[in-house]
């Protein structure tokens, strides 16, 4: 049959992510620091109203939308955080994770021929779900010397008559970085002027370790052209319920609605249950599990510093993103020997957008014990480099 593949999915790249946590799956003792998966199970409390639900023999669909319940507790949610309000009834939208959230979210808004302005590094989907949303991506390449924040300049030379949206990947996978108040301030100023939208994409918004969290929406005239988007998955080590939301105007989220309806038809009733429990009851877990990956985040950086390894301090998620250029190797290079050599997987900073090289993302969403392993096997692989450098001399 001729012509049987869309040349648009045929086009697009397999996630550098899982290409990594594929090989370590085959290979025997691997240590992975390559997935963005919380090692916690997810506390008892909400596994257990997980539980009620099916005993109960709730496992009927809910609204297209979502449980009421659990949209008003999103709302609560978002008002003590953030001070800002939404309605339940028509601006929040119970999706399959934040990715389904990001896919949709591009969808409803975006034309063909719009561009879609992507920060990278960021996020593998972002792109993807442009390109297949008909949009024209247009990347703004974050630099180290700014912590990998977006500036205004930045955005603003980005800018053109065709510009729609902007994603806002903050806090960053892969780089860790955050944007603190006056950054989102001089950011909202550029979107204002230009009168463009905003998709802000806070699924670890909870995980900081600097200071609050600020989002967009907080800024003055950002909250009716944003796209919020967030869910449970890292806050409350829930990957495997996937559930995300997206709050945001009205009539975006009702077109939004209306693809999730389709594609989807609602989100699995029993994670919805549970989230509502996350949402009432969480916030002791989220602080345990925060404190704990503040322990590995600076157990790594002080493990750096000691290799000589360069790399920027991140202040939110749980990935840092330490710099091997002085190596002479591409990153999948040096992703490529340390797995074979050592046996410990990380992901290349290409995985995560073309300026990424030179970088590796290493998780620390795993146990103290695991990391110390793996990172004294970076250390001898980085000095056994640095040895066979002096040689070559």
């Amino acid at each position: 049959m001729r012509d049987m593949l869309s040349k648009q999915a045929v086009g697009l790249k397999p996630s550098g992510i899982r290409k990594f946590f594929d090989i370590v799956s085959e290979m025997d003792d691997a240590i992975s620091l390559g997935v963005g998966e919380p090692d916690f199970d997810t506390p008892w409390h909400i596994r257990d109203e997980g539980i009620y639900s099916l005993e109960k023999g709730r496992t009927f669909y809910t609204s297209n939308s979502g449980l009421m319940e659990l949209r008003q507790e999103i709302c609560n949610y978002i008002k003590r955080k953030q001070g800002v309000t939404y309605d339940p009834q028509h601006e929040v939208l119970i999706t399959v994770g934040g990715s389904e959230a990001i896919d949709i979210g591009l969808r409803a808004v975006v034309n063909p021929g719009d561009e879609v302005l992507i920060p990278q590094p960021s996020f593998v989907s972002y792109e993807p779900c442009a390109i297949m949303a008909g949009a024209v991506p247009v990347i703004i390449e974050l630099k180290e010397e700014n912590e990998f924040r977006l500036t205004a300049k930045e955005l603003e030379d980005a800018i053109t008559e065709k510009t729609k949206i902007l994603i806002l990947p903050f806090p960053n996978n892969p780089t860790g970085a955050i944007m603190e108040r006056k950054d989102l301030e001089e950011i909202a100023e550029v979107i204002r002027k230009h009168d463009i939208l905003v998709m802000s994409d806070e699924i670890y918004a909870e995980l900081t370790y600097k200071e609050k969290h600020v989002s967009i929406v907080e800024m003055e005239g950002m909250r009716e052209r944003t796209i919020l988007i967030n869910g449970f998955s890292k806050a409350y080590a829930m990957t495997g319920w996937r559930l995300g939301y997206a709050c945001g105007p009205r009539e975006i989220l009702e077109q939004m609605t209306k693809l999730h309806q389709f594609a989807i038809m609602c989100a699995p009733t029993t994670s919805q249950y549970a989230a509502v429990e996350a949402l009432r009851n969480g916030d002791e877990d989220v602080r345990e599990m925060s404190m704990a990956y503040n322990q590995r985040r600076r157990y790594l950086l002080n493990a750096f510093r000691e290799m000589k390894l360069s790399c920027f301090e991140p202040f939110g998620a749980f990935y840092v993103f330490p710099c091997i250029k002085e190596f002479g190797m591409t990153s999948e290079e040096f992703a490529e020997r340390f797995l074979a050599e050592e046996k410990v997987a990380v992901v290349p900073g290409t995985a995560f957008g073309d300026c990424g090289e030179g970088y590796l993302r290493i998780s620390y969403a795993y146990s103290l014990d695991n990391l110390k392993l793996a990172i004294g096997k970076l250390a001898d692989f980085v000095e056994r480099l640095r040895q066979q450098d002096k040689k070559h001399e």
